[in-house]
């Protein structure tokens, strides 16, 4: 289970690419691809591996001029449930 502290990363395997034919990103998996809605895009660009949830969140608060708490705990429940899935490591 992630917590604000966690520093999340793709899990091994899977990776975020553009799809320049159809305009527009994908996440990538052997065997497997999904396509992120705008909200998971923005979250999955600042997943590198190196910021915590909670720098991540900070970023998308002063981003999008949101109240911080909030985005965090959006965040922190959108990353466990691809964590669920074997999207994200931490």
């Amino acid at each position: 289970m992630l917590t604000a502290a966690s520093v999340p990363r793709l899990a091994r395997g899977m990776r975020l690419r553009e799809d320049k034919t159809r305009g527009r990103w994908v996440v990538m998996a052997p065997e497997r691809m999904f396509i992120p809605d705008e909200t998971a895009l923005e979250v999955l660009r600042l997943v590198d591996g190196v910021r915590s949830l909670e720098a991540i969140a900070e970023i998308l608060a002063t981003r999008f001029a949101a109240p911080r708490e909030e985005i965090l705990a959006d965040t922190l429940a959108m990353l466990d449930e691809l964590a669920g899935k074997g999207v994200i490591a931490s």
